[in-house]
């Protein structure tokens, strides 16, 4: 099975510099974004977000968000895919990095879950 990672966003540009930063350091992980609305305008949007998560290669996906409505989304999302996502409640820069260098690892989904424990946010 392989691993990658959606990032999801209020704003286009957050998720796509993200994906940026990370292939650097994991050009190999599997990425797709969905970030602000269609009109380009602020905000999260399911089918974007369900977009990214079939368009990702991969069959098991890591999901990370900036603000709630981007969880309430990703979660109906998820429940419309075959496909296994995570979804985590963590810091989404910090995770998103730390994960995808551990995928690039090849390291196993308890030990990304324990590091990406400390980045919870409370």
């Amino acid at each position: 099975m392989s691993r990658g990672v959606v990032l999801v966003s209020h704003t286009k540009e957050i998720p796509d510099g993200l994906k940026r930063l990370i292939g650097e350091i994991a050009k190999d992980v599997p990425i797709t974004t969905a970030g602000g609305l269609e009109d380009g305008g602020i905000g999260t949007s399911m089918e974007r977000i369900s977009q990214a998560i079939e368009e990702n290669p991969a069959d098991e996906l890591l999901a990370f968000y900036d603000l709630g409505s981007a969880k309430m989304n990703l979660e109906m999302a998820i429940e419309m895919t075959d496909k296994k996502l995570t979804l985590f409640d963590t810091a989404l820069v910090e995770s998103a990095y730390t994960a995808c260098a551990l995928l690039a690892a090849d390291a196993a989904e308890t030990e990304i879950e324990k590091q990406l424990a400390e980045l919870k946010i409370k």
